[in-house]
């Protein structure tokens, strides 16, 4: 019987960075294609108004809304469920911007609703002193 003499084999002590930075490459990807779908939407310009600014650190956008049917909401003054005339709408985003001019305006449109109701409402923003409108969409 011989014996034989193994020799021993040392210790790597090396961390194998290879699969992490596989799955870091993968989240990157995940990441740079799911980021342009979560953001979108098209910011319209209109003519300025004339008025003081006034500082406030309110971040919160004044979002319109138009149903289906025409109807207009405001999520603002009162109940956000109840439709409200156009002058209604006038009249709050008027109000809210003599206190805040550089508050953020959004109309949410719903696909069905016909394009000249888009385009009275933003008349109506425009009536109001509204410097900028931007269009949701998902």
């Amino acid at each position: 019987m011989e014996w034989r003499t193994r020799k021993k084999r040392s210790l790597n002590s090396e961390i194998n960075v290879v699969p992490y930075i596989d799955v870091m490459l993968v989240l990157l990807i995940i990441f740079m294609v799911t980021t342009p779908m979560l953001t979108q939407g098209v910011n319209v310009d209109l003519p300025q108004a004339s008025a003081d600014p006034v500082q406030t650190d309110d971040e919160e956008p004044l979002i319109v809304s138009i149903d289906a049917m025409g109807n207009y909401y405001i999520n603002v003054g009162g109940d956000d469920q109840e439709a409200v005339s156009g002058d209604i709408i006038r009249d709050r985003v008027e109000k809210i911007l003599n206190v805040n001019p550089q508050k953020m305006l959004l109309v949410r449109g719903d696909k069905k609703v016909e394009y000249d109701r888009i385009i009275q409402l933003m008349v109506l923003l425009q009536q109001a002193g509204a410097p900028s409108v931007g269009l949701v969409t998902e």
